[in-house]
């Protein structure tokens, strides 16, 4: 039986060889920004991040943005969630604000929307709120813009990740940029 199946489904095996045997020990970043090797880029941090965000690495000045978002990559989505067993969109946003601009956040989306000075995308800067408008609930997940139309989030499926902000299925449940003015 296994001979006829190893016959039938060549391909298959082979491809899941590789796999099996392509993976490497490098950190694994889950993206879908769009740019060369976004899903497994090794390097010093600021050049991985230059890669992923499209950028030249001497305009991310921020290390401790980009380090609080590096050892958060990954964590997996929670509902109510404000720890690296689990977070959601808000919970990140309200710790990345916390600890790398010293700034507090109401704790969820809404109330947090409902307290931006509100900005053009063409405007937007590093650290500030991206809101977004799923399943016809207002102001329903938050993100926080990076640069070059990326923002990091808590995506449901991938946990902590970093996203296009003109990738069209975000676009279009696009609602509402801006920053906190404390």
């Amino acid at each position: 039986m296994a001979y006829k199946l190893l016959k039938i489904y060549p391909p298959f095996i082979i491809l899941s060889i590789l796999i099996l045997f392509s993976s490497c020990k490098s950190k694994k970043f889950i993206t879908d920004a769009s740019g060369p090797s976004s899903k497994n880029i090794s390097g010093n941090l600021k050049e991985r991040y230059s890669i992923i965000l499209g950028v030249s690495s001497n305009m991310l000045a921020n290390e401790k943005l980009y380090t609080f978002i590096d050892s958060w990559m990954g964590v997996p989505h929670r509902i109510g969630g404000l720890d690296k067993n689990g977070i959601d969109c808000s919970g990140f946003a309200v710790l990345l604000e916390k600890e790398v601009y010293l700034k507090s956040l109401p704790r969820t989306a809404t109330q947090m929307a409902d307290q931006v000075k509100r900005k053009y995308e063409e405007d937007l800067k590093e650290g500030d709120l991206v809101f977004f408008n799923f399943d016809g609930q207002k102001f329903s997940h938050v993100g926080v813009y990076l640069q070059n139309n990326k923002f990091v989030h808590a995506s449901t499926s991938k946990g902590i990740m970093i996203s296009d902000l003109k990738n069209p299925w975000y676009y279009k449940y696009f609602s509402r940029a801006g920053n906190i003015q404390r």
